[in-house]
């Protein structure tokens, strides 16, 4: 399964976050799903590519889509803890966030789309 490209969570690490790394070659190889839960003027500014829009203020978990592992991200990684939260008490396993968000995946030089 494609979570097995970014599970390597050793080393005392939150086994809910995914690292720069094993995120940017998940999203290179379309091996995840990214939700961005920013409202639509922030996704409007700037996104991941491929990213979804599912904005914090109207989320629901069960609307998650299905089939590959879904990364969820913000602006710094605290809207996207919260939906992690919301989609694990659904029973929700292959979510992860990172905790960078868009600023941390912008600061590794990754690219925006708008």
């Amino acid at each position: 399964m494609a979570w097995s490209l970014f599970s390597r969570s050793g080393h005392g690490a939150d086994p809910d976050t995914i690292d720069f790394e094993d995120f940017e070659h998940a999203v290179g190889a379309d091996a995840c799903t990214v939700v961005d839960v920013r409202e639509p003027h922030e996704f409007a500014a700037g996104h991941i590519p491929n990213a979804l829009n599912m904005p914090m203020s109207r989320f629901d978990p069960q609307e998650l889509p299905e089939g590959k592992p879904v990364v969820l991200v913000c602006q710094a990684g605290g809207r996207s803890r919260n939906a992690l939260n919301k989609a694990r008490a659904i029973g929700r396993e292959d979510v992860k966030h990172y905790a960078g968000g868009t600023a941390g995946w912008r600061s590794h030089g990754g690219a925006l789309s708008r």
